[in-house]
């Protein structure tokens, strides 16, 4: 029934829109490391170009947040789009030229990259507040979520068919996505209106900066897993002599993450936030050792599926302890800044997993996934015993007070005495 009731608020253009308009985002970098290992010849490179997008957007991400706050969302993400489809056109073009073009190229890429997934929580949360409907908000971060892990199972797929027709194909299809779909959605967004300059000139509530960086290496670690994975998968399809099947075989490790993050709604209430941080932390550790493992024993397949189950919960946990800390007014930066450490850590996977698969193939990629994940469960033991206060605001915007151009985080939900959602 609340997901009936969500399918009648934004229009119906906006469910197939979000999700198109995302898959650039999802087919970014597979595609670049694909393009730039055709164009170099060295998966090192590659991995250094990818890193270098990475990076960039990790860069990017926050100040395309934060201008979306001040600025309109329709506005930013219209802008981002744009630029995005130039740069990617400029990396096709560097890709026939010098490295170091194809470097600044790979980077631009990156710094304009459009933060769809964040753009479109504050939007639903805006809608809903707007038509009195706040009780729906977790049923729509919960379809985001959802759209989320799909757009990574599509678009390794799409990477990997159109691989077939030429390295350049899948940045090519990018390009077309956003035009036809990330640009018409951005320009869906809600515009701001006066409630939101208004909002760029007021004193804003300051990001809890500890607890905000918590989540932002915890989610670098997990792009480092993500990264490394990439990589050993496309050198594993190479050695293989199928390249074309490296973004089917990635696509199976999303898939698993799809299950899994549906079946998250379905854990019990006394199974508190912290808890299920730490837990997920340790099956994703166990998920990074099944990837090396099944390198050894010429299992890949089944491993990207096994440990594909292990990323959901864990990612779902971060959105989760992210949406808590976020104060009203911060909403979009905060959770910029969590995504920001998906592709930062995706680039150091990248750019280490890509040296180690020049010299010893899929294995020595593999290896990188169990030392991230290794770091993302020693973290979240800390952040473990350091109590629920560690993941506690110091300045929190009171119940209702949040203007539109928020995102309402942690206004709707009812929280227990020691901070955990129920």
């Amino acid at each position: 029934m609340a997901y009936r009731s969500l399918l009648r608020v934004p229009g119906a253009a906006f469910f197939p829109l979000g999700f198109l308009a995302r898959l650039p985002y999802a087919t970014s970098s597979l595609a670049t490391l694909i393009l730039v290992r055709a164009a170099s010849g060295s998966y090192a490179f590659a991995g250094l170009a990818a890193g270098a997008q990475g990076i960039a957007n990790a860069v990017g991400g926050p100040i395309s947040g934060a201008l979306a706050d001040r600025h309109g969302h329709r506005l930013v993400g219209a802008v981002t789009a744009l630029a995005n489809a130039v740069a990617l056109t400029c990396l096709i073009a560097a890709s026939h030229t010098d490295r170091a073009s194809m470097i600044v190229a790979s980077a631009l890429a990156g710094l304009t990259q459009p933060p769809v997934a964040p753009l479109a929580r504050v939007h639903w949360s805006r809608l809903l507040r707007a038509r009195d409907r706040p009780d729906l908000i977790p049923t729509a971060f919960s379809y985001e979520a959802t759209a989320d892990e799909i757009s990574f199972v599509a678009g390794p797929a799409i990477v990997g068919l159109l691989a077939s027709l030429g390295p350049t194909a899948p940045t090519m299809a990018a390009i077309a996505l956003l035009v036809l779909a990330t640009l018409p959605f951005a320009l869906s967004l809600t515009h701001g209106g006066a409630e939101h300059r208004q909002s760029a000139h007021t004193s804003r509530t300051p990001l809890p900066r500890l607890p905000l960086a918590a989540m932002f290496l915890a989610m670098a670690a997990m792009g480092t897993m993500f990264g490394a994975a990439q990589t050993g998968v496309t050198a594993y399809a190479n050695d293989s002599g199928d390249p074309a099947s490296a973004g089917l075989l990635y696509a199976v490790f999303g898939i698993g993450s799809a299950l899994a993050g549906a079946a998250c709604a379905w854990l019990p209430a006394r199974f508190t936030l912290r808890h299920r941080y730490v837990t997920f932390s340790a099956t994703l550790l166990l998920g990074a050792l099944t990837l090396a493992v099944g390198d050894r024993l010429h299992a890949v397949p089944t491993a990207m599926a096994v440990a594909g189950v292990t990323v959901a919960p864990y990612l779902i946990s971060l959105y989760a302890l992210t949406e808590r800390i976020a104060s009203a007014d911060r909403a979009t930066v905060a959770l910029t800044i969590l995504c920001a450490g998906g592709p930062l850590g995706t680039a150091t996977g990248q750019v280490w997993a890509g040296y180690l698969a020049d010299s010893h193939g899929s294995a020595g990629a593999f290896l990188v996934a169990p030392v991230a994940a290794t770091a993302a469960l020693l973290l979240a033991v800390a952040v473990f015993l350091a109590g629920a206060d560690a993941l506690r605001p110091a300045v929190r915007v009171a119940v209702g007070s949040g203007t539109p151009e928020s995102g309402g985080m942690g206004s709707a939900k009812g929280r227990t005495s020691d901070g955990d959602e129920r």
